[in-house]
C-alpha cells in the first residue's frame, strides 16, 4: 500500500514539476525580452540626445579644417614684418590655437575621424616649415607666395580630411 501511495504521489508531482519548469524558463524569456527592450529604448533615446552633438562636432572640425587651409589661413592672417620665421610662428600658433579650441570634439567623433584630422592639421604645419625652409623664401610674403603657389599644384591636407568628414556624416543617416 506504501508503494501506490507514492507512485501515486509522485504522478501528481510530475505535472507539476513540468509546469514549474516549463514556467521558469517562459519568465526567464520574458525578463531577457524586457531587459533587451530596456536597452534598445535606451540607446534609442541616448542617440535622439547626441546626434545634435555629434553633427555639432563635425560642423566643428570642418570650420576648423576650413580656416587652418592654407590658402584660407595666410588670407586671413597677415604677416606683422618681413621676418618669415616670425610668420611662421605666427601662423603655426593660429593652426595650433584653432585645433586646441577643438579639442573636446573628439569625444563626439569617431577616433579615425580625430586622427585624420590631427593628421591633416599636422600636415599643414609641416608644409608651413617645408616652405620656410627653402632658400629661395627670404620674407614673410615669399613664404605667402610659395605656400599659395604649392596649394595650386596639390591638394591641401585639409581638404582631404575635410572629404573624410563628409563621407561619415553622411554614413550617420
Amino acid at each position: 500500500m506504501d508503494l501506490n501511495r507514492i507512485i501515486d504521489l509522485f504522478l501528481f508531482a510530475i505535472p507539476s514539476l513540468i509546469t514549474g519548469v516549463i514556467a521558469y524558463y517562459f519568465f526567464r524569456e520574458h525578463t531577457r525580452n524586457e531587459d533587451g527592450r530596456r536597452r534598445f529604448l535606451l540607446k534609442k533615446d541616448m542617440q535622439v540626445n547626441s546626434m545634435p552633438l555629434r553633427l555639432q562636432a563635425y560642423e566643428r572640425m570642418a570650420l576648423f579644417l576650413e580656416r587652418i587651409s592654407p590658402s584660407k589661413l595666410l588670407i586671413r592672417i597677415h604677416p606683422t614684418d618681413s621676418n618669415k620665421e616670425s610668420y611662421e610662428s605666427l601662423l603655426i600658433q593660429s593652426i595650433e590655437q584653432e585645433f586646441e579650441h577643438n579639442l573636446s570634439q573628439q569625444i563626439y567623433i569617431s577616433d579615425k575621424c580625430w586622427s585624420i584630422v590631427a593628421t591633416a592639421k599636422n600636415a599643414t604645419i609641416q608644409l608651413i616649415r617645408k616652405a620656410s625652409m627653402l632658400e629661395k623664401t627670404d620674407t614673410a610674403n615669399k613664404l605667402r607666395e610659395v605656400v599659395l603657389t604649392e596649394m595650386m599644384e596639390r591638394r591641401s591636407p585639409s581638404d582631404a580630411a575635410l572629404s573624410f568628414i563628409k563621407d561619415e556624416v553622411s554614413d550617420l543617416w
